[in-house]
């Protein structure tokens, strides 16, 4: 095995982390409630759905250089929603019940 099918390997188990990590941002935005955001102080649900969801889409389509720097501002923002916003919302609707 050469040094391209390593780095090859490397950017596959890459690509599909970050797939996987927007796609189940996007999931877990379409989850929650619309009210669970506005309790959370939070974007509204479509706002993070379209984020989440564009991020998604960008990750499964490969459109050059400017997919390139697109795919890594969504993945910022599905680790934001991922670290700032679902814990939000758990701590909301916890509170609920």
């Amino acid at each position: 095995m050469n040094v391209f099918e390593v780095q090859s390997w490397v950017m596959l188990v890459i690509l599909l982390a970050v797939l996987a990590i927007k796609g189940f941002a996007f999931v877990n935005a379409l989850l929650w409630s619309g009210e669970a955001y506005e309790a959370a102080g939070k974007l509204t649900k479509p706002a993070w759905c379209a984020i989440t969801g564009l991020g998604f889409v960008t990750a499964l389509i490969p459109i050059g250089l400017l997919g390139g720097l697109l795919g890594i501002i969504f993945l910022v923002a599905a680790l934001v929603y991922l670290a700032d916003v679902r814990p939000a919302l758990r701590e909301v609707t916890s509170h609920r019940r």
